[in-house]
């Protein structure tokens, strides 16, 4: 949880809130609720497959993304590598969340 609250602050690294919290951190979290959504649907439980659907992977997207786009505004680096981890965070978990 700590690093949670490091990533929604923008406390950690550009490159580890991006590689790690956006990349593999969100193909993790929205495949696992993709399936887990599939699963209650072929099972006819619709309701329950849209709680678990978007309850865990949309905050997640969210908290991502705003911990991103405030670790960018305190990178050293060039700009252009900030503006696109920013840009490829914001409509990565975008389209994460609605599909």
């Amino acid at each position: 949880m700590k690093h949670m609250i490091l990533l929604y602050r923008g406390d950690l690294p550009l490159e580890d809130a991006f590689w790690k919290w956006a990349v593999v951190g969100g193909l993790i979290v929205n495949l696992v609720s993709s399936v887990l959504f599939l699963f209650l649907i072929i099972a006819d439980h619709p309701i329950s497959a849209l709680i678990v659907g978007y309850a865990f992977s949309v905050p997640y997207n969210f908290i991502v993304s705003v911990g991103v786009w405030r670790s960018a505004d305190r990178y050293g680096g060039e700009r252009r590598w900030a503006e696109l981890a920013r840009l490829a965070t914001v409509v990565g978990m975008i389209v994460l969340s609605v599909t």
